[in-house]
């Protein structure tokens, strides 16, 4: 039982204790008296388990370079180890859904077999973390509804976004970025890129509009939360709106952000881009939206750790610490349809970090998860 230490609550940060009772918690206490079987935190912050709904680093362990298929259980267990490494307890792990054959920037099917290898390995308990799927439909594939009919119910898909990577819009309607990005990534020439572009641009015009409804069905038929991505004008969040999506991911301007809040959109950004100050895209700045109260979940994206600073840089921002936690913890879970975590208050899960601070710079100190020390 943490004593003794400053507790963020959802709405106010006091000095007591908290009590995890068979994985739940069970009390909470105002005051800085420690009992003796507690842990005297000595002032330092206890807030809830970080909630994660988008990250890429499952894919950064299966493929730690280009080409390289590394042996999936151990990239998985290292995967899990890293997230619970970084004070993140739930997580929704982005796996691509959706083929495509040709060129060097192709994709082939690997979501099927790699969410049976992952859901193996949780049912044998290796996982330190509690792990979901969140499903990232590509719009722009040959064979994203094939894919998608392989999952069910029963497979913890929690997340359904729609993903239209088409060259010229949305993340990549800035070309220059794009091209800087993608042959980076995939080693292309200027022929390659070219052809990669032709090639998406034409997957878009002949299977958009039935992927984008058929995953929205999809969304519907796995109980998934349906997400948007990279919504960038007011007619892109209407046709989200109308989708019945329940969060967009990482808007790419002020004025879909905007309309995001204005339709009952959650809007969530990436910790690399609050953290850095500026999207890697050249979209729009997270901490813009933050400063226009537009900014309400935050995902690590693509550095897990980004995911507890982030919180820090918000509280500076908002001067409110309870509501910059809630960005990475309360208002990702709900947004997830989840309702048992994310907040620290009896009867929720024991998922809990104690945080110190280094000058700007929060200090992770322990890691329980359901009430069982993890880091």
């Amino acid at each position: 039982m943490p004593a003794n230490a400053r507790l963020v609550l959802p709405d106010r940060v006091i000095t007591g204790a908290l009590t995890i009772t068979q994985g739940t918690i069970s009390d909470i206490t105002e005051g800085d008296t420690v009992p003796t079987d507690a842990m005297d935190c000595t002032g330092d912050l206890v807030l809830p388990g970080l909630v994660e709904l988008h990250t890429d680093n499952v894919e950064r362990h299966i493929e730690p370079r280009p080409g390289v298929d590394w042996p999936h259980l151990p990239a998985l267990l290292a995967h899990d180890a890293e997230l619970a490494s970084t004070g993140i307890t739930t997580v929704f792990d982005a796996m691509r859904v959706g083929s495509v054959h040709n060129g060097k920037g192709r994709y082939i099917d690997c979501a099927r077999s790699l969410a049976n290898e992952l859901l193996a390995a949780r049912a044998e308990g290796l996982f330190k973390i509690s792990h979901f799927f969140h499903l990232r439909a590509e719009i722009c594939s040959e064979t994203l509804l094939e894919e998608l009919a392989t999952f069910g119910p029963e497979d913890r898909v929690g997340i359904v976004s729609l993903m239209d990577h088409t060259p010229g819009q949305r993340q990549f309607r800035d070309m220059v970025a794009m091209k800087n990005y993608v042959t980076k990534k995939r080693h292309m020439g200027d022929a390659e890129f070219t052809a990669h572009v032709e090639n998406l641009r034409g997957l878009q015009a002949r299977f958009g509009a039935k992927h984008e409804a058929g995953a929205v069905a999809e969304a519907g038929r796995l109980g998934a939360v349906l997400a948007s991505h990279d919504d960038t004008t007011t007619a892109h969040v209407a046709t989200s709106a109308d989708n019945g999506v329940g969060f967009a991911e990482f808007p790419t301007t002020v004025e879909a952000a905007q309309a995001c809040h204005d339709s009952g959109i959650a809007v969530m950004m990436g910790a690399p881009n609050l953290i850095r100050g500026a999207s890697h895209s050249g979209n729009v700045a997270a901490h813009d939206l933050a400063k226009a109260n537009l900014l309400d979940i935050v995902s690590s994206d693509y550095v897990p750790s980004a995911l507890l600073l982030s919180a820090f840089r918000l509280a500076e921002i908002w001067d409110n610490l309870p509501r910059a936690v809630a960005t990475v913890t309360r208002n990702a879970a709900r947004a997830a349809r989840l309702t048992d975590r994310g907040t620290l208050q009896v009867g929720m899960r024991g998922d809990v970090l104690r945080v110190g601070a280094f000058d700007r710079t929060p200090l992770l100190r322990g890691v329980w998860c359901q009430g069982n020390k993890i880091g």
